[in-house]
């Protein structure tokens, strides 16, 4: 009798907890995308942009990212803050502040093209990665403005 009401005890017991619940879940889109070093994905209102870190002697190319919510239509004015650094004069880098991190756009000027770079600094390990240049096409082609 006793290994019956243990064995009744066990069988409610795994049933109850075996219950399997569907959650809501968001689609993620894929935007725009520059090689494999660079690409943009949408989840619900926020943007995340995934980036290859540049290597460096002591490290390897990471993949790395930063996200924001698009408030305030966030996102197309992100993408006007960059291009209007390509035409800027002076080149200036331009400082962000996001919700866990602060983003530099660097411009680099070459002879033959300008390009900017992402560094990132995480807020909370104060750890900076910096990003491949991107010239204005790149960054065009990753806001699917082209």
């Amino acid at each position: 009798m006793k290994k019956v009401i243990a064995f009744a005890i066990l069988l409610i017991s795994s049933v109850g907890f075996s219950q399997i619940k569907v959650l809501e879940t968001v689609p993620v889109e894929r935007l725009g995308r520059v090689n494999n070093n660079f690409y943009v994905q949408k989840i619900g209102d926020e943007f995340t942009f995934f980036y290859t870190t540049q290597p460096s002697d002591d490290e390897e190319a990471t993949l790395k990212n930063f996200t924001f919510k698009n408030v305030d239509n966030a996102y197309q004015s992100f993408y006007g803050i960059i291009s209007k650094g390509f035409s800027a004069s002076p080149l200036n880098d331009v400082k962000l502040e996001l919700p866990n991190n602060y983003l530099w756009l660097h411009y680099i000027v070459s002879s033959d093209k300008t390009t900017v770079q992402f560094m990132v600094t995480n807020k909370a390990a104060s750890s900076t990665n910096v990003s491949e240049p991107l010239s204005k096409e790149q960054i065009d082609k990753l806001f699917q403005k082209s």
